[in-house]
């Protein structure tokens, strides 16, 4: 059984509000945050639980108990002050791992220098992932931990009739195949076989340096 989270979000607009009701879609548990009495409301059916609370007020967010969540987003618009302010707090009461929005790299740097764990620039992420989507067809996505690896979807054509163990793309390109879908499959089927045979058609998912599945013809 995965293990439950218990996640903070700070700030409940767009960003902060779909980002608490993926987690709980995944079967985690939210806690939603907000001084704005429309957006309590609007999440309130959503999230776990909301609470209507100023999180730049110290004994506020101490009283919520967001000391005992595993992690917490700040995503509380353009307020470089407040968001900063936030993430000193939430460091200063323990969490473990503290995550926040930002609204450009001098906003990212300023969170870095009072520790934050993560940082995301929402609209750098999504003008990345569209240029490289319409620069290598099939792109999905990057991987957060390390932004020279990603994700690609591949059409089998040349390759028809061999298997993974006959490409080798692990021992040529440094790419793992993780997952294969039959043209007829409605599903794909992860962790593959290196003997399976792969006919036109088929649709191959892999993960490697972005530079290396851009040069993937199969």
């Amino acid at each position: 059984m995965k293990e439950k989270l218990q996640v903070g979000v700070i700030g409940l607009g767009k960003f902060g509000l779909k980002f608490g009701k993926t987690l709980v879609d995944l079967g985690h548990e939210v806690l939603g945050i907000d001084n704005n009495y429309e957006r309590i409301a609007q999440a309130q059916n959503i999230l776990t639980q909301v609470l209507q609370a100023d999180a730049t007020n110290k004994e506020a967010l101490k009283q919520i108990g967001v000391g005992d969540l595993t992690h917490v987003l700040i995503s509380v618009g353009e307020s470089i002050a407040a968001s900063t302010m936030i993430t000193m707090f939430l460091k200063e009461l323990n969490v473990p791992q503290v995550w926040a929005k930002a609204t450009n790299s001098d906003h990212e740097k300023l969170l870095r220098k009072i520790g934050i764990d993560e940082v995301v620039i929402p609209e750098h992420m999504a003008a990345k992932q569209i240029a490289n989507r319409i620069a290598m067809p099939g792109f999905i996505e990057h991987l957060p931990f390390d932004k020279s690896m990603g994700i690609k979807e591949f059409k089998v054509s040349r390759w028809s009739g061999k298997t993974l163990r006959e490409v080798d793309l692990t021992n040529l390109y440094d790419i793992q195949v993780i997952a294969v879908k039959a043209s007829l499959d409605a599903e794909y089927r992860f962790i593959p076989k290196a003997d399976d045979q792969m006919k036109e058609g088929d649709r191959i998912v892999a993960i490697g340096k972005i530079t290396q599945l851009a040069r993937i013809k199969p």
